[in-house]
């Protein structure tokens, strides 16, 4: 399929512009995984890219963004169908912007070759980033003027709170995350931080610690995390600054022919759950 060429605006522009024109803070995560998805796909060769296009194109005006995470693609040998993905959602849905989920985290010349495949080959206008190595391997990625970087604050898997809660010097790390994100990191105004929904009180510190940064926010949908107490704790004093993902609970919503329209409806209620509590 041709190659458009993609000139994003900067990340947090086109993502305020979503949230304006979706009234919308729902992010569909894109991970598809071929032992879900419907039958009638099963043997295409391009099956993910018609897996997720029809997603895509059926909850495009419902969303603020798009989140495929790229393990998905990777492990079927199909980083030609993100690229294909991708390149549809900027030439059809051209107001959404993508977040692709990578969650790289390494140093210098390596950082900078992950930034390239993300925001060069894939043409991503935002990723995930790991920021345990420091701000150095953080820096390649802000090297990429206008694309947006959402740090890893705190997660929403069990597991999140081994080091994201450690004390370090009268404050916890992840707090500590999203003060340097917030301040001295945020040089080019791009950055988000990653806080998942199934910790209600600690995304509420990150808000207050981060006024202004968009908060990623998995979680709700499969994973449990409560619409009410998330939009609570994370809305900024606009009532934005969410990118709140669901993923499985969208993507498999339905397993016929009708996989997409199912999908809508999903997406559609989730929509409209966030927005009851945000205008609360």
């Amino acid at each position: 399929m041709p190659k458009t060429t993609h000139h994003p605006m900067p990340f947090s522009l086109s993502l305020s512009r979503a949230w304006a024109r979706s009234d919308s803070l729902l992010c569909v995560g894109l991970d598809p995984d071929p032992g879900k998805m419907p039958a009638h796909l099963a043997h295409a060769p391009d099956a993910i890219y018609q897996f997720c296009t029809a997603i895509a194109d059926a909850t495009a005006d419902l969303v603020c963004a798009f989140k495929p995470q790229i393990a998905y693609f990777a492990a079927q040998r199909a980083e030609d169908q993100l690229e294909a993905l991708i390149e549809h959602i900027h030439t059809a849905h051209p107001h959404v912007p993508v977040i692709l989920d990578v969650k790289r985290g390494d140093i210098g010349s390596t950082a900078e070759q992950y930034a390239r495949e993300a925001f060069e080959r894939y043409k991503a206008d935002a990723v995930t980033v790991n920021p345990y190595m420091g701000f150095d391997s953080i820096e390649p990625w802000l090297a990429h003027a206008d694309r947006g970087v959402f740090l890893l604050c705190r997660t929403s898997n069990p597991g999140g709170a081994d080091l994201q809660m450690l004390d370090v010097g009268g404050e916890k790390l992840y707090e500590r995350v999203a003060r340097l994100a917030a301040g001295p990191w945020n040089g080019g105004g791009e950055l988000g931080l990653v806080v998942g929904a199934t910790v209600p009180d600690e995304l509420a510190r990150v808000r207050a610690l981060a006024p202004g940064l968009p908060l990623l926010v998995p979680g709700i949908g499969a994973q449990g995390g409560d619409v009410q107490a998330t939009v609570a704790a994370g809305r900024a004093a606009n009532g934005l600054g969410m990118v709140i993902n669901s993923s499985r609970a969208i993507l498999y919503a339905g397993r016929g022919e009708d996989f997409a329209q199912a999908a809508r409806q999903a997406a559609s209620e989730a929509r409209d759950t966030i927005n009851r509590f945000r205008n609360a």
